[in-house]
């Protein structure tokens, strides 16, 4: 286990950071979106944090199969892989951040001279067994919806595995295998000391497998981006690891007359909550399970909030705070 560093953080991006409900997805809104995200990580810097940053990639990764898919349909374009896609859309959105915090940090004179060298992304390999059971039960929905009959005819054109969506339609589902850490994590723990931001395990990172050999290889499969960013903030001795989504808190009873929301848990409080089934096992399940993970490998706090009000939550004036025992 790493010594704990009280000014590493890890700070996760949910997908919606980039592309929120109801936008068109657009390169105006990527862009108005970034630099919001690069606003609170400013704040931090100057308060002498030392930063990584992860992020979802679901919408992207959805965004860039459809890319393929009309590319096959127009111009007989090979499909790429999913682990290739999941490389693409690090590159995309990890540029939206660069460039974004870049700039901001340049406005405020913290860079070239400031307290921070640069920004850098890596191209994030995460590693997993080849032998997870989430190979045989695909659960992960990405990509569009389709109706029944054409779900069923892209699933046997391109060998994909199809499921209604209890959202309504069909969708593409894919293997989410448990994350076991990152193959450039010693990169990422130099950069970071270094004086560097570091945007890394983008999506979850790109899955991968070592052969007997000790060589590596891609799968098809899409990785939970929180609980790969628990082994991230584990990995570097991060303090606090803070993930940041579409809500204010965390609740027990979510969407019932009852709900209540949670301010500060204790880690066996929040076993106790996943146990009882509190939290879905598509949404807030994999981000409490990834606080339970940073806790009890060592972590000082974990904080679930709503990502326009992460400086807030930092300082525990809103959001959901998982602590030790």
């Amino acid at each position: 286990m790493e010594d704990r560093h009280e000014k590493y953080i890890v700070v996760a991006f949910g997908g919606n950071a980039f592309q929120t409900k109801g936008e068109k997805g657009s390169v105006e809104n990527y862009w108005k979106n970034a630099y919001r995200s690069a606003e609170f990580l400013v704040k931090i810097i100057k308060e002498g944090y030392k930063v990584a940053i992860t992020h979802g990639n679901g919408p992207q990764v959805g965004i860039i199969a459809e890319w393929m898919l009309a590319g096959k349909k127009l111009k007989g374009l090979e499909v790429m892989t999913l682990d290739i896609a999941g490389a693409m859309s690090q590159g995309w959105l990890g540029y939206l951040i660069q460039q974004s915090l870049y700039n901001k940090l340049k406005e405020e004179g913290l860079l070239n001279g400031g307290i921070v060298k640069g920004i850098v992304t890596i191209v994030t390999q995460t590693i997993v067994d080849k032998n997870d059971p989430a190979f045989q039960n695909p659960t992960k929905y990405i990509g569009p919806w389709y109706d029944e009959a054409e779900a069923k005819k892209l699933a046997e054109e391109f060998g994909w595995t199809v499921k209604p969506d209890p959202r309504g339609g069909w969708r593409r589902v894919v293997p989410s295998p448990d994350p076991k850490g990152h193959v450039e994590i010693d990169a990422v723990k130099k950069l970071l000391d270094e004086g560097f931001i570091v945007i890394a395990s983008g999506g979850g990172g790109i899955p991968v497998y070592y052969d007997e050999k000790g060589l590596l290889h891609g799968v098809e499969a899409v990785i939970d981006k929180d609980l790969a960013g628990e082994r991230l903030a584990t990995a570097i001795g991060a303090g606090t690891f803070m993930i940041l989504t579409d809500v204010d808190k965390v609740y027990i009873n979510f969407g019932k007359p009852d709900q209540k929301p949670i301010d500060v848990m204790t880690v066996s409080e929040a076993k106790k909550y996943l146990e009882e089934g509190h939290f879905k096992p598509g949404s807030m399940g994999p981000k409490v399970l990834a606080a339970i993970r940073f806790i009890e490998n060592g972590g000082k706090q974990a904080i679930i909030a709503h990502l326009t009000k992460a400086y807030e939550a930092l300082k525990g004036e809103t959001g959901t705070r998982i602590i030790p025992d």
